[in-house]
């Protein structure tokens, strides 16, 4: 019998139950503290990253800075050590160039696995 899954339930890379990634910052696409996504979200922001000074720098480097704050977004701006949904691509970017940020897997959503191996997610996992 096959294996009833609740679609509603939103999976990890692991395959389990998506779990959260930030409330402080408040994170993800939607803005609901997880790594979720929908056919909205053409950056697919689904990569559950702890960000590290690096990293922002990097980021910020190519254009995409998360270290401002932005209050007309409600975005304080992020410090290394805070836990943020970085779009598939950017992360893959950022690995390639050697400066990835370590990802929590368990918070991690599984369409990130349409962009990034599952393997170099592991590698980086925090």
């Amino acid at each position: 019998m096959p294996h009833h899954t609740d679609l509603h339930a939103a999976l990890n890379v692991l395959g389990q139950e998506l779990q959260a990634c930030s409330y402080d910052p408040l994170t993800g696409y939607f803005r609901d503290g997880c790594c979720n996504t929908d056919e909205h979200d053409r950056g697919l922001h689904v990569v559950c990253a702890v960000m590290s000074a690096e990293f922002l720098e990097y980021s910020r480097s190519q254009g995409n800075d998360l270290i401002t704050p932005r209050p007309e977004w409600r975005f304080k701006g992020l410090k290394p050590g805070n836990r943020w949904c970085l779009c598939a691509l950017r992360w893959k970017e950022a690995m390639r160039a050697g400066m990835a940020p370590k990802v929590v897997l368990q918070a991690t959503h599984i369409k990130a696995l349409e962009v990034v191996d599952l393997e170099d997610l592991m590698q980086h996992a925090h």
